[in-house]
């Protein structure tokens, strides 16, 4: 009698989509048209990610420390990311995948923040896959307004210092509510984390590939999720062999 394997564990995968820069230079292009082809490998990655086990994709878009690049850039990243907000949202609201964003959006134009909060309104009840964007993202600004937001509501007698644990502060971090990335990969073959969700990363496993984002692709995504089930998470407890 045969019996159905059960379903593989439904995962949160994180990415920090690094390289387009350096996939433009080994070409003889703009970085320009190293984010444009960045834009196809996102597109790449979450058709994979809803043919994979994967619950959460959350992509690192654009950070607070991306701010400092010369001004023609960011002009030129906040138009593919209004580009990519008007032309995909139709199509991934039919494939029930929910959208997210997380970071300080005070730093981002205000048409960009219209887009982002029709996307999460429009998309608030699907769950095929949540898609976050973190954009003007840093993880320790990210812990500084979460600690900021908790003695406002001690301030204001809404919360006893006492009562204050990991899961409370958890809940005034951008990603209240969602579960914790069980494996961060990052491109390009930098190894470091660079400010990206650093409370949430705790315990979370890395992979670390030397390809460029814009060669990204689902199979990559693939052999990583398929790397990380051969990992024996321990939680910082002593597992027992033999």
């Amino acid at each position: 009698m045969s019996m159905d394997k059960p379903a593989p564990e439904k995962l949160h995968i994180a990415v920090i989509m690094d390289g387009n820069g350096r996939w433009a230079a080994g070409r003889g292009l703009p970085r320009t048209m190293g984010h444009r082809a960045g834009i196809e490998a996102v597109r790449r990655t979450i058709k994979a990610a809803r043919e994979l086990p994967v619950s959460h994709l959350t992509l690192y878009s654009f950070s607070a420390e991306n701010w400092r690049r010369p001004m023609t850039e960011i002009e030129e990243l906040m138009q593919l990311l209004r580009f990519y907000l008007r032309s995909e949202l139709a199509s991934m609201h039919k494939e029930g995948i929910r959208v997210r964003i997380i970071g300080d959006r005070k730093a981002l134009p205000p048409d960009i923040v219209d887009l982002i909060e029709h996307a999460e309104e429009l998309t608030q009840d699907n769950n095929v896959l949540t898609l976050t964007l973190a954009l003007s993202y840093g993880g320790r600004q990210e812990i500084t307004a979460a600690a900021r937001g908790l003695a406002k509501a001690v301030e204001r007698g809404q919360l006893q210092v006492d009562a204050i644990d990991e899961h409370v502060l958890q809940s005034f971090l951008y990603t209240g509510g969602m579960p914790d990335p069980d494996l961060v990969i990052r491109t390009s073959g930098e190894k470091r984390i660079s400010n990206f969700l650093l409370w949430q990363s705790a315990y979370a496993e890395f992979i670390f590939l030397d390809v460029h984002w814009p060669d990204f692709s689902g199979e990559h995504l693939a052999q990583a999720i398929a790397e990380f089930q051969k990992r024996e998470r321990r939680y910082g407890a002593t597992v027992g062999r033999g």
